[in-house]
């Protein structure tokens, strides 16, 4: 079983729950931070130390406080872990439930799991604990589901025009702002076909609902 575990986390109750799951697991040594630059000092320096941790946890969103903070959420935090300590294991342990989000820290982010807060979490991060220590890549099965049934192959141009157009750009101010940066096709024919392709693969009556949809999704 893992031996150190840090574990970064800003509510203190939430963190009761992960302390008694570790207990149950045996894992006596373990490390609280609740803030995510201090998660990546203690890291750096238990790696520089020569006894690095086997395990991180850590919840994606972050309370803002009158501490500056240069790392301001778990993914910008899991981000840098991931390049400089790729052996560490990581498991995001948040009420986060947007399939992109969740999708990209696996497949970009390559974490090892993900834990729902809510009921029962405490019988869910024991469980994927032992699992992540077998070698296990775990994903709640509703989330799953979620990104199975979530059509997410959209390209980076979409993604820009979803957010262009949820600023509130007209499709001749998105078709000026593609040919301005040479981004094509970008002619408003082509855009205006690709939003009617978007509506009909996120089943959107119309542009408006479309932008609500991809937010909720964690696309935008």
């Amino acid at each position: 079983m893992f031996k150190k575990i840090l574990i970064a986390e800003d509510h203190e109750v939430r963190n009761l729950g992960v302390v008694n799951a570790l207990k149950e697991l045996q894992i006596n040594h373990y490390d609280f931070v609740s803030y995510c630059d201090e998660a990546l000092h203690k890291i750096k320096t238990a790696d520089a130390e020569n006894e690095p941790y086997d395990l991180l946890i850590t919840d994606l969103s972050f309370d803002k406080d009158h501490f500056p903070q240069t790392l301001k959420s778990g993914q910008e935090l899991i981000g840098i872990v991931r390049d400089i300590h790729p052996q560490l294991k990581i498991i995001a342990f948040s009420i986060e439930n947007k399939p992109k989000i969740i999708d990209d820290l696996f497949k970009i982010s390559l974490i090892d799991g993900f834990v729902s807060k809510g009921r029962n979490d405490g019988k869910e991060l024991r469980n994927t604990i032992k699992k992540v220590f077998k070698g296990e890549t775990v994903i709640p099965q509703e989330i799953l589901n979620s990104i199975r049934n979530t059509h997410l192959e959209i390209t980076e141009n979409d993604e820009l025009l979803l957010t262009l157009l949820s600023k509130g750009f007209t499709q001749s101010e998105i078709e000026d702002h593609f040919k301005q940066n040479n981004i094509t096709p970008n002619s408003k024919s082509s855009i205006e076909k690709r939003l009617n392709e978007l509506r009909e693969i996120f089943n959107a009556k119309n542009n408006i609902e479309l932008v609500v949809i991809c937010k909720d999704l964690g696309i935008i």
